[in-house]
């Protein structure tokens, strides 16, 4: 969908995009703040974050309770929803256009005039652990924080984060929401037919009554590498895994173009080379890579399930192709594939109105990155082999990297998958 893009910085100190689609019917919203686990006042109330945002449709100044703000909410089909990372508390809407700026005054309210009360607390307390003990049966939910953990992020692991539900009272949701939802602290992403409501928009905006506050920085950990991990569950019937390769910088949106290439030729599809061939040999129903990278690191992650018996083969392959990218053995054909398949997903990623909203929140709201849409194709020509293999070097070569499992196998077993991680 074609559309154009402002960047806007409003009177009381927010700012955020605003994303002019001409031919929407929908408009879409997301509201961010800088709120997440990594902000709470201290470690033994870390879950206020996310209690704090199961709340934020709950009652406030005009509505009693979650039901009858829901109610109003979705009357005409509109559509909610608020999460939480370690970095941010993030409040999204979709509706109609025709009632956008009904749904951007409910969202108004929901973020700026909440009544948080014992007995919502309550409910919502018993529902953030009734989520977090569910998680607990997912094993890639289980690794990947005790993963950021033993590589030296400040955070907990699930079953740390469940232990600090009880200490949490009222007045510590109203200190953290406080604290952290203010002005200045506020970024936004607004996407929809804008023509002749800019105005407007940013007028209901600027009457957002929250503090002046402060933006606040993203936490920078000191990162080093960890020994193998095993979390044994004796009822595990395979090995699930999960390894990154971390190099302490940010990846400007070149780079990490440039490693979704080769995670395309490792993993990508039934013929890639990691994937593909594990595939042909029967050794792993899936295994994906992928990359990411916020304002201090960067991160290449491999995970996927693995029966024992298949376990040492598929490490060895693994290490197999990994060194064939560091050596630089890429072939035209898996270039010019990777480079088509970019520009075809570049092309299906602009279809709906969320979707562009999303491709702009991933740099915006951790960066404050503008990466206009237009310029991606002109990125994909611009990416080389050359650009690839730099940058696998740089991960394989910058000496952070983890490896943690959920598995019945002996710790002896996890410690020789982790000998074919050298490369």
């Amino acid at each position: 969908m074609k559309h154009s893009v402002e960047e806007i910085v409003l009177k009381n100190g927010a700012h955020g995009l605003l994303i002019d689609i001409p031919n929407a019917s929908v408009m879409s919203t997301r509201i961010q703040f800088r709120a997440g686990m990594r902000y709470a006042k201290n470690a033994d109330v870390y879950e206020i974050p996310h209690i704090v945002e199961h709340l934020a449709f709950g009652a406030n100044s005009k509505y009693k309770d979650e039901q009858a703000f829901e109610a109003e909410f979705t009357k005409n089909g509109a559509y909610h929803n608020a999460w939480t990372s370690d970095i941010s508390v993030c409040y999204e809407t979709e509706c109609a256009d025709f009632e956008w700026d009904r749904i951007l005054e409910l969202q108004r309210l929901s973020i700026c005039e909440p009544k948080f009360n014992d007995e919502e607390l309550k409910a919502e307390k018993a529902n953030v652990r009734s989520e977090l003990t569910g998680y607990m049966n997912d094993y890639y939910r289980l690794l990947w924080p005790r993963l950021q953990r033993e590589v030296g992020e400040n955070v907990l692991v699930l079953g740390d984060r469940v232990k600090t539900i009880p200490n949490i009272e009222l007045k510590d949701i109203r200190e953290h929401y406080r604290r952290t939802h203010t002005a200045k602290n506020m970024m936004f992403i607004i996407a929809g037919k804008l023509h002749g409501r800019k105005h407007d928009i940013v007028k209901m905006l600027e009457g957002w009554e929250l503090k002046e506050g402060k933006k606040f920085e993203i936490p920078m950990d000191e990162l080093h590498s960890s020994e193998a991990v095993s979390i044994r569950r004796k009822d595990a019937s395979n090995i699930t895994f999960g390894f990154s390769l971390i190099t302490p910088r940010h990846l400007d949106r070149k780079e990490v173009m440039a490693m979704n290439y080769l995670n395309h030729m490792l993993t990508g599809t039934t013929n890639s080379k990691i994937f593909g061939t594990a595939r042909k040999r029967g050794l792993v129903y899936n295994i994906c890579s992928s990359i990411s990278s916020n304002a201090h690191n960067s991160y290449w992650d491999f995970d996927g399930e693995v029966n024992l018996e298949n376990a040492e083969e598929l490490f060895k392959l693994i290490q197999s192709e990994l060194m064939k990218a560091l050596n630089g053995e890429i072939s035209d054909q898996d270039y010019d594939a990777a480079k088509s398949y970019a520009k075809g997903r570049l092309q299906m990623g602009a279809q709906t109105v969320s979707q562009i909203a999303d491709y702009y929140a991933e740099n915006y709201f951790l960066n404050g990155d503008v990466e206009r849409y237009d310029d991606m194709n002109d990125i994909i020509e611009s990416i080389d082999k050359a650009n690839m293999v730099d940058l696998a070097r740089e991960f394989a070569d910058s000496g952070i990297k983890a490896l943690v499992t959920v598995s019945s196998a002996e710790k002896a077993v996890i410690s020789g998958l982790e000998t074919y991680l050298t490369f």
